[in-house]
């Protein structure tokens, strides 16, 4: 069988000190490899044996790079089937993007010192345009079959939100908003059906999901963002829905830091009602409650009632879900950290690269997951239900 311990003096002999370290890892990665490969042989080298199923077939040749700089490997090859170490597979998409990002960044001379350490930490220098250029174009042709595969059945329910990231335009540093839409439907799977360009208007994104195969768009759920409302209507002709919990940061702005709980607990009222009706009453009653010492408050509260209040209006076993942005708040927060080891992006496209291909794994988590919603609840969609639990409470109030 393969020895298993290792001569550190040969090592030490045969590597000067500053190749040490980079020698030691090569030499535990290639006795796993030749553990793994007797494992599936069922036999060692030179070894007799009637549990043997193949043999061996010579080495290929494989870089690996790490912090400690290029690992050159020799990965067993087989005659019968294959053998290939889980920690030589190939990195995930998002990974690659990321890696993609940073070369690209690091090549046109844009890269921030934070961006040149994390090159030299990955084992990237000296890397070429060329190799950059071809790791971009197999991102980029995947991430675009995944924004632009077709939408089939059903879509109830869309989420709209936009991050904002760094690029650089002209010799100059400028904030870019990515638009991400969310969109659930009638099986109760909920799947990535954005990011947008930047540039792209509310209609012109809109549009371009429906002609993907969005349909049956009953709500859209956003912050309020400007023309949004209207495309809404003018695409889908669905319902909008105002981002709760940005909402009420935006109203509790009218209001002193101290007075913030009292405020906020009383306009949370008219949400723990049982039904539209109910919710609409209370909330105007607390409006008026309000107006002779937040006027200000009272008039918002005036304005969006229906904007804010609208997801009442379908089945309560949704409505957990549909009054505001949080169910992609995660996904925004991901990308986010993403984009922060870049820090500054040196175009567009590289933007969407990365986005793209972090949205993409996450679709694909979604895939193999629980429904997102219960099915049951979408044959009630255009049928206010009203919530027993909070109808007794509402009663007995």
């Amino acid at each position: 069988m393969t020895k298993t311990n290792m001569d550190l003096s040969e090592l030490l002999a045969k590597h000067d000190q500053g190749d040490f370290l980079r020698g030691i890892a090569e030499a535990v990665l290639q006795l796993i490899m030749e553990t793994d490969v007797e494992g599936l042989i069922g036999a060692g080298r030179h070894e007799r044996s009637g549990e043997r199923t193949t043999w061996r077939n010579g080495y290929r040749e494989r870089a690996l790079d790490t912090r400690l700089g290029t690992l050159n490997l020799r990965v067993p090859k087989l005659r019968q089937g294959s053998y290939f170490p889980g920690f030589l597979e190939a990195r995930k998409t998002s990974e690659q993007a990321l890696v993609a990002v940073i070369q690209e960044a690091w090549i046109g001379g844009v890269s921030t010192r934070r961006v040149d350490e994390l090159v030299q930490a990955m084992g990237l220098s000296g890397i070429s345009k060329s190799t950059v250029s071809k790791l971009c174009k197999d991102i980029d042709e995947r991430v675009g079959e995944f924004l632009n595969r077709p939408l089939t059945g059903e879509w109830p329910y869309v989420w709209l939100d936009a991050t904002y990231l760094k690029v650089r335009q002209g010799g100059r540093i400028v904030p870019v908003a990515a638009i991400i839409a969310v969109a659930a439907n009638t099986e109760g799977r909920r799947e990535i059906i954005g990011p947008s360009e930047a540039e792209t208007f509310w209609t012109e994104f809109l549009r371009s999901l429906r002609a993907r195969g969005l349909g049956g768009v009953r709500l859209v759920i956003s912050d309020a963002h400007t023309g949004l409302k209207a495309a809404i209507s003018r695409v889908f002709e669905a319902t909008w829905q105002r981002c709760r919990v940005h909402w009420m940061r935006n109203a509790l702005a009218h209001v002193s830091r101290g007075q913030h709980t009292v405020v906020a607990a009383a306009i949370r009222q008219a949400f723990d009602q049982p039904d539209r009706a109910h919710a609409g009453e209370t909330w105007r009653k607390v409006s008026e409650q309000l107006r002779p010492r937040w006027p200000k408050l009272a008039d918002l509260m005036d304005a969006s009632e229906h904007d804010v209040l609208a997801y009442m209006s379908f089945p309560r076993q949704h409505r957990t879900k549909l009054h505001s942005t949080n169910p992609i708040e995660r996904l925004n927060k991901e990308v986010k950290r993403r984009a922060d080891v870049v820090g500054i992006f040196p175009n567009e496209a590289s933007i969407m690269r990365l986005i793209g291909a972090v949205l993409f794994e996450q679709n694909d988590e979604w895939q193999t997951s629980s429904r997102y919603m219960m099915v049951e609840a979408f044959a009630r969609i255009d049928t206010e239900e009203i919530d027993p639990i909070l109808s007794i409470t509402t009663k007995a109030a």
